[in-house]
């Protein structure tokens, strides 16, 4: 028997069944179970037997041309890779970036319910791997499929840095029509996918008026419904649950009901056909996030400016706030004209640098708040500036731009 075989294990009265996986101690069996987890056996102590070979059970679905159906709009499909477009490879047992758009269409035939599709691999990643430069060309791929008629845009991405992709695009688009940013939790060939029901649920949301950049991703660890998330306003708050993904600060725009398709929303948002296409894609990547610790130097300031970091974002404590001793770096960073934007660890709430008399230090010597901004989306958004609007840093970091920043945090989430 080989790897990916499907096999069924006899080990103490207990019949266990699933794809043989790589075992990295010898005289074990380590198999994929149906619910997407691996279990590892005494292979001495185990009866084995052949299920299905291979490439009998395990055949992906081909890429296919896709057909066209009248009267459904049409949607764009860019692929940046993640674990949306992933599967397991055999030899190693991790899961790899291996689908294009197309392929992931032609395996969830649901799509081809709800619109018309044009698919491109921008990126075949891990999401991890993302970089400025890359959200530039994913900006203006968008834009170009937009040009060309697309009345939505889909976004195949990894989980883990989805947000600052979502961030980055909310400043360098101003959209007429919806772009959504999808990803799963598990790989499209385990059992436990949320890949289907979130591709499903974005596809809904990418003909729906919700012309905005958002984030789609399942709203309960159920198959109830996906929430939609606003790019400028999401994170992802747990390693591996299927609801990773949490609006902060604010509700999300709205949810996707799974079964009915039907879309209900909590926020004000930008209606399709609202504004004209704008694209600014231009970034400034030489800027840091820094998050405070009690006790930590406060020449990790300095190393970022002798390094000529144009932007600095400080992850703080908090209303906002680092040690007395970092002041004088702040300061410093301020003069050479450096602009350094205090966030909070807290997530929830907003900066007030007022309250304390170490706030008031951080601010007379430069420090800008960031009001209710996460730091990661701070962090982008100071790229942008810099790289566009850099006389304007320090009065409109304050101010919202892609509904990143709220006047009122309302108590309720």
């Amino acid at each position: 028997m080989d790897l990916g075989d499907r096999i069924s294990v006899e080990r103490d009265g207990t019949c266990y069944e699933g794809v043989i996986m790589p075992s990295r101690r010898e005289g074990y069996v380590v198999i994929k179970l149906n619910n997407g987890y691996n279990i590892g056996l005494d292979a001495a102590k185990s009866r084995m037997q052949l299920v299905q070979k291979r490439q009998e059970s395990l055949t992906m679905h081909k890429d296919r041309p896709l057909q066209k159906k009248e009267g459904l709009p049409q949607v764009s499909i860019l692929s940046t890779g993640g674990t949306i477009a992933s599967k397991v490879d055999y030899r190693t047992g991790a899961v790899t970036s291996q689908f294009s758009a197309s392929e992931i269409i032609s395996a969830i035939p649901e799509l081809e319910e709800i619109a018309n599709y044009r698919s491109r691999v921008i990126y075949q990643i891990l999401s991890e791997n993302m970089r400025a430069e890359y959200w530039i060309k994913l900006a203006n791929s968008v834009a170009e499929e937009i040009n060309e008629g697309a009345k939505g845009i889909i976004i195949t991405h990894g989980t883990d840095t989805m947000m600052y992709t979502a961030a980055a695009l909310s400043f360098m688009l101003k959209t007429p029509v919806p772009v959504v940013i999808v990803g799963s939790q598990r790989s499209s060939d385990r059992p436990s996918s949320d890949a289907s029901m979130n591709a499903v649920c974005a596809a809904t949301a990418a003909i729906s008026d919700i012309a905005e950049v958002s984030i789609v991703m399942h709203g309960t660890t159920s198959d109830g419904y996906c929430s939609i998330h606003r790019g400028t306003r999401v994170r992802k708050m747990h390693t591996s649950r299927r609801d990773a993904f949490q609006s902060m600060n604010q509700q999300p725009l709205g949810k996707v009901d799974y079964l009915t398709r039907k879309i209900e929303t909590f926020q004000a948002y930008r209606h399709r056909g609202e504004v004209d296409l704008e694209v600014t894609a231009n970034l400034e990547p030489k800027c840091a996030l820094v998050k405070y610790t009690p006790g930590s130097s406060p020449e990790i300031l300095n190393y970022y400016i002798d390094k000529s970091y144009r932007g600095i974002v400080l992850e703080g404590t908090g209303l906002g706030h680092v040690a007395s001793d970092w002041i004088a770096g702040i300061k410093r960073a301020t003069e050479e004209g450096i602009p350094v934007v205090v966030t909070s660890q807290c997530l929830r709430g907003r900066i007030c640098d007022l309250v304390y008399d170490t706030g008031r230090d951080m601010l007379a010597a430069g420090a800008i708040q960031g009001e209710d901004m996460l730091p990661e989306v701070a962090l982008v958004k100071l790229m942008w500036l810099l790289a566009n609007r850099p006389d304007e840093v320090r009065s409109l970091m304050r101010k919202p731009l892609s509904g990143e920043i709220s006047y009122s945090t309302p108590i309720t989430v």
